[in-house]
């Protein structure tokens, strides 16, 4: 006979021997448990109570001879029975570690679905539970369901202060206190480090999770933010604590407002010295090289002011900073220039040469436009004019007159009292047949040839005049040939100078009047 199992026989001896002998070979040998319902996994959270379900699937044909449910913490450990319940008997409950809390529901249980609850859990109750049938002919068949004790965790992060160095150290520390399951924590920072991981024993249980943030830090890194995710199967979503790293550093000093050009005679100049320190700064001080300060130079707090530049300040100043962590010490040296000169003469002097051309450009434009003007009127004059303005062209060197208009030195001293020609260079009439005109200009009876260059306007004009001179004089009669000199009368001239002037040998200078008389344009009459 084979040996009997310790785990029932004291329940056994209270049936038929022949009974018991079944159920306990029955349970040495096992049987398949598809046909035992259980629920795979049942959670719950310390003091509440948890049901654990069970029930035969199919007793038909089967006879059910016994019912227990077992506890099983560990796969090493063996099964501890906490449960019994056999037909037509009370249920019993073995000492085990949830006597008292446990009890068939519902009471007393019915043989294909006995379930049992399970009161003030705690987290030590967390493990395997088996509902187990003893059956005939079947043998013993087997439910496992998994209790599974949750323990919302207390988390909490913090930055750790640190002074910056060289070596990793830990700057910021999260934790996942007193959980079941263990939490899992995760770091979210721009700060260049990485995280430690620990896991150690909770109150009742439970697991608490430590991480720790680690890195060389540096006086860049203070501030900078650092978060802490905590993930746990009781929270709903991700926890996150957000922070920022607190590194101190001994002061980092600059000297800022010198521009390079503080020369002497400047006034109101400053240094301001600024440090970035944590902690603060406790005191700033400024010194010189010499010892004692320029009398220009005045210091309020942080500020060295120079009411005056002079050659006194052109020296070399400390700024001093300290702090907690250490003291930092920073040198500045002032280059004194000469005064700059003084540039309103010389803008003076600038806009007064400026103002000068400009006033001449101004000037030479006005009368460039007042003499073009003028010779543009000039020639539409001479161009377009009528019946009653005729122009008479004498050529250089020839007598003009015996009344004295002639000049000349040979003539034997002629009448002074008539009119000076003057012969203007941009008359339009050109003499006839000439290859280099001339003009005559006669000034007290002398003449003087000067050569200009015709223009085809000149030579048109010309060609009108000489028509109108030759239909004019071809109508006199021949004994009025001479020139008469009579006042407001006509001048006529002899036929041969007649012929000289048709050939162009005169300028055109002469311009008869309505009266019959014939002046010069440009002439000057003494």
């Amino acid at each position: 006979m084979a040996r009997h199992d310790s785990r029932i026989w004291p329940e056994c001896t209270k049936m038929i021997g022949l009974l018991c002998l079944v159920s306990s070979i029955l349970l040495q040998h096992g049987a398949s448990g598809q046909r035992v319902k259980v629920d795979q996994e049942v959670t719950s959270y310390p003091g509440q109570t948890v049901n654990l379900r069970c029930a035969f699937a199919d007793p038909t044909g089967v006879q059910l001879s016994m019912v227990t449910w077992m506890y099983v913490p560990e796969p090493t450990q063996d099964p501890v029975n906490i449960a019994v319940f056999l037909p037509g008997n009370e249920p019993s409950y073995p000492n085990s570690p949830v006597k008292g809390r446990v009890s068939f529901v519902p009471s007393p249980p019915k043989v294909d679905s006995p379930s049992i609850q399970i009161t003030d859990v705690r987290m030590t109750d967390e493990g395997k539970y088996a509902c187990e049938f003893a059956t005939y002919p079947g043998g013993n068949v087997r439910g496992t369901t998994q209790l599974v004790m949750l323990a919302k965790p207390e988390n909490s992060a913090s930055p750790v202060t640190v002074v910056a160095g060289t070596k990793p150290i830990t700057v910021a520390s999260c934790k996942s206190a007193n959980g079941q399951p263990a939490a899992e924590i995760s770091w979210v920072t721009t700060a260049n480090g990485n995280y430690t991981t620990k896991q150690q024993p909770g109150t009742d249980n439970t697991l608490t999770v430590i991480s720790e943030y680690i890195m060389v830090p540096t006086p860049n890194d203070n501030g900078k933010e650092i978060t802490c995710v905590v993930s746990h199967r009781t929270l709903v979503k991700p926890e996150s604590f957000r922070m920022n790293l607190a590194v101190q550093f001994a002061p980092q000093v600059t000297i800022e407002g010198y521009d390079n050009n503080w020369y002497i005679g400047r006034t109101n100049v400053a240094l301001t010295c600024k440090a970035n320190a944590n902690p603060p700064p406790t005191t700033i001080q400024w010194k010189s090289t010499t010892g004692e300060f320029p009398p220009a130079v005045q210091v309020s707090e942080n500020v060295l002011k120079v009411q005056n530049v002079d050659e006194s300040v052109n020296t070399t100043f400390f700024c001093e900073v300290n702090n907690q962590i250490g003291t930092t010490k920073e040198q500045f040296g002032i280059l004194v220039r000469e005064p700059p000169k003084n540039p309103s003469n010389a803008g003076v002097v600038a806009g007064a040469v400026i103002g000068s051309l400009l006033a001449l450009l101004l000037v030479a434009a006005l009368i460039a436009v007042l003499v073009t003007r003028r010779r543009r009127q000039q020639q539409g004059y001479r161009a377009n004019g009528g019946s009653d303005m005729k122009t008479r062209i004498f050529g250089g060197g020839k007598k003009a007159s015996k009344n004295g208009t002639n000049g000349g030195a040979g003539n034997g001293g002629g009448n002074n009292n008539g009119p000076i020609y003057v012969y203007s260079e941009s008359s339009p009439i050109q003499a006839l047949g000439e290859k280099n005109n001339h003009q005559l200009i006669t000034m007290g009876g002398h003449p003087e040839v000067v050569s200009t260059t015709p223009t085809a306007q000149d030579i048109l004009l010309s060609n009108e005049l000489d028509d109108a001179e030759k239909r004019k004089f071809d109508e006199l009669d021949e004994a009025e040939n001479y020139d008469h000199y009579n006042p407001g009368g006509p001048i006529h001239l002899p036929r041969s100078i007649r012929d000289q002037e048709m050939i162009g040998e005169y300028d055109d200078d002469m311009e008869s009047q309505r009266d019959g008389s014939v002046i010069s344009r440009t002439a000057v009459y003494v």
